[in-house]
């Protein structure tokens, strides 16, 4: 409920920012609605199925995770109602930002994340954590995954593309938290890592 709440704030100011009509403020409020409705719901689901249900039992599972999907069906339908409303206001807004930083070399990507990669193998080795492949501070695969999303945002000027790869880095990401192989500092750290590096690397070579 807390996260919901929080993306629901963020959506919010986005609204206030972008100046959106009110049918589509309507639209968004509603969808919004619907979500936490459906947790508030799953929350009470969850609460009765503990009352009479204490203990494992097949047909609790059951009823716990249809409320948990009826919850995963309405944050679907509102994020594809959200792309829908903001998509034109955002998208165009973020490609401007992409084009302030140019159209770098093919060389300056490979380089880049090499150096992400190096960067992270000597970090790793003075921190005295973790392998070059496995744990430690940062996280390796947060690191290659941001620097590669960074490359392609850069590289494209394309604001859906970009958005696209920089989901897919979260979920690589987000699979080493739910592994329990890096905790979310290191993961935040490494997204840090690789975003930054590839930034600087790709604007050097823009120089040239």
């Amino acid at each position: 409920m807390r996260n919901h709440f929080i993306s629901a704030l963020v959506v919010l100011l986005m609204t206030i920012f972008l100046r959106i009509t009110p049918i589509e403020f309507a639209l968004l409020a509603i969808s919004i609605l619907f979500v936490l409705f459906a947790e508030l719901i799953n929350t009470a689901v969850e609460a009765v199925v503990d009352l009479v249900s204490p203990g494992y039992h097949p047909l609790a599972k059951v009823a716990k995770d249809t409320a948990a999907g009826a919850v995963l069906m309405a944050a679907i339908g509102a994020a594809i109602m959200g792309y829908l409303i903001l998509a034109k206001y955002v998208l165009p807004l973020y490609g401007k930002v992409l084009a302030m930083f140019g159209t770098p070399s093919d060389l300056g990507t490979v380089v880049s994340i090499l150096i992400v990669i190096i960067a992270v193998i000597i970090i790793k080795s003075l921190t005295g954590k973790g392998t070059p492949l496995h744990g430690g501070v940062p996280s390796g695969h947060a690191a290659v995954a941001f620097s590669i999303a960074t490359a392609v945002s850069l590289n494209t000027h394309d604001p859906l593309i970009s958005a696209l790869s920089i989901a897919l880095a979260v979920m690589v990401s987000h699979s080493r938290l739910l592994m329990r192989i890096h905790t979310m500092r290191e993961v935040v750290l490494g997204s840090f890592v690789g975003s930054g590096i590839t930034i600087l690397v790709l604007t050097a070579f823009k120089s040239f």
